[in-house]
């Protein structure tokens, strides 16, 4: 993790114009969650895009993905037209570990490696430590998918929001739902995208939009590397829970959120070897780029299509008529 803090700063000390690092929480072992804030400086209000990695510690390829996202960013947008305007126009705040904790702890050894929750002690007389960061937002706390045994690596913790962790993000991302246009928080394994919601009874209203983007994102991905992603709500493609940060985000009204599950398919689960790690970062920043580039224009670029152009036109007409006759009357 030193490693991880050492390059946060390194790259907002090579890039000062664009980059800043946001403290913007304290884990219960008193260790800084902290993000990186990427854009241009600009005079107007801008709008932004929140990525989260290492939500579960054992999921290394994760925050590895963020690094490279955050590089990636870096490194376009001087050359490519489309980063730049983006860059203007929107913010990322991206987390490269949000379980600091739990990441350092599944670092130990051998016998810690597929450690997943966080590092708080379980409720009084409980020996287990630990809560699942994504049971613990207050979105049908505790109702699907949990276990309230401590011991359970799906321990929703005592309450909803109960955890520092969660609390970090539901504060800062919570203050800022006006700003943000699209959660992204990044996991593995399974090779999916989640849409929401965790509840097979709740819809978003936006549902159809969330698949058709998420498709194309999944179709984006497959040109990298010829890797299939699954899209789909977590009751369709995976499992019913409740209490995760996707869910939390598109109840707040931000419009569109979703889980990327990396690689891979399960031949080595959690510990994917370190020559996939280029790959699947490779291919999961071009699903997310496309995610975003949509959720930008939808928000930046008018229309203007043949029917929106002809459209105008003949409403222009209608007026210019409606006018010359009550001149005429």
């Amino acid at each position: 993790m030193g490693e991880i803090t050492n390059w946060m700063d390194q790259i907002v000390k090579e890039n000062p114009n664009v980059v800043t690092k946001v403290d913007y929480g304290k884990t219960y072992e008193n260790r800084t969650i902290s993000l990186l804030k990427i854009g241009s400086k600009s005079a107007s209000a801008k709008k932004a895009i929140w990525m989260d990695c290492g939500i579960h510690a054992r999921e290394w390829i994760s925050p590895a993905f963020c690094q490279y996202f955050i590089n990636q960013l870096l490194q376009t947008y001087k050359t490519d037209p489309k980063m730049e305007q983006m860059m203007k126009n929107m913010d990322f705040y991206v987390t490269p570990v949000l379980n600091v904790d739990g990441y350092i702890y599944s670092w130990t050894d051998n016998s810690t490696r597929l450690w997943r929750k966080n590092r708080t002690p379980g409720p009084e007389g409980c020996e287990c430590l630990g809560t699942d960061l994504n049971r613990n937002f207050d979105i049908n706390w505790g109702t699907l998918g949990i276990s309230f045994n401590c011991c359970s690596i799906v321990y929703p913790g005592k309450s909803a929001v109960s955890e520092a962790e969660a609390q970090a993000i539901t504060d800062f991302v919570g203050n800022r739902t006006d700003e943000i246009l699209c959660f992204l928080t990044i996991h593995s394994y399974g090779q999916m995208l989640l849409i929401p919601y965790g509840h097979p009874n709740v819809i978003a209203p936006n549902e159809n939009e969330l698949m058709e983007v998420g498709l194309a994102a999944a179709e984006a991905m497959k040109k990298v590397h010829g890797k299939q992603y699954t899209v789909g709500t977590s009751p369709d493609i995976l499992y019913s829970f409740s209490g995760s940060s996707k869910d939390w985000a598109r109840l707040q009204g931000i419009p569109f959120a979703f889980t990327f599950e990396l690689r891979d398919d399960g031949t080595y689960g959690f510990e994917l070897p370190e020559d996939q790690i280029q790959p699947a970062s490779e291919e999961a920043y071009s699903g997310a780029l496309h995610i975003i580039t949509h959720v930008h224009d939808k928000e930046f670029i008018k229309p203007t299509s043949t029917a929106a152009t002809v459209a105008a036109m003949l409403w222009t007409t209608m007026m210019a008529v409606f006018v010359t006759s009550t001149v005429i009357v």
